[in-house]
């Protein structure tokens, strides 16, 4: 399975770790992978800054690199505050590229969990359910 990561662009010196770590674990939305089947790294990029201005081509060069999905980094959804866009992002490339996008990468860090649980910042984001996984393993991605 061939994927690419498209990171939030207020994290852009992000290194990936968190999101590879996931990958290699097969843990947050990487869970949705069988552990015996191989998954390659085609692209990792920014969404460009708000409103997304690489949006529109990024997942282009992902697609032609192999790309069968695309996974919108978890920083989307911890932020402060949580991208606005991100249903958009999921909506547009699915039309435009015809690749499934998958809300998020590594699980949810605990530290971010409880401020946005309390702030409410997820009520409508059911694409969250394998980001959230157990306490324990949210607290090993602080």
């Amino acid at each position: 399975m061939k994927i690419g990561i498209i990171i939030c662009d207020r994290y852009r010196t992000c290194g990936g770790g968190k999101c590879l770590r996931a990958m290699r674990e097969r843990s947050g939305a990487f869970s949705r992978y069988e552990a015996s089947e191989p998954l390659e790294l085609v692209g990792y990029s920014t969404c460009g800054g708000c409103p997304g201005g690489n949006i529109e081509y990024v997942p282009e060069e992902m697609v032609k690199n192999g790309a069968q999905a695309i996974h919108l980094a978890t920083g989307f959804v911890v932020g402060y505050p949580p991208c606005p866009y991100i249903k958009y992002f999921k909506e547009f490339i699915e039309e435009r590229y015809h690749v499934p996008v998958i809300v998020g990468t590594h699980p949810i860090p605990q530290k971010y969990f409880l401020v946005h649980r309390n702030l409410e910042s997820w009520v409508d984001m059911k694409e969250l359910q394998d980001l959230l996984v157990t306490e324990e393993i949210r607290k090993s991605y602080d």
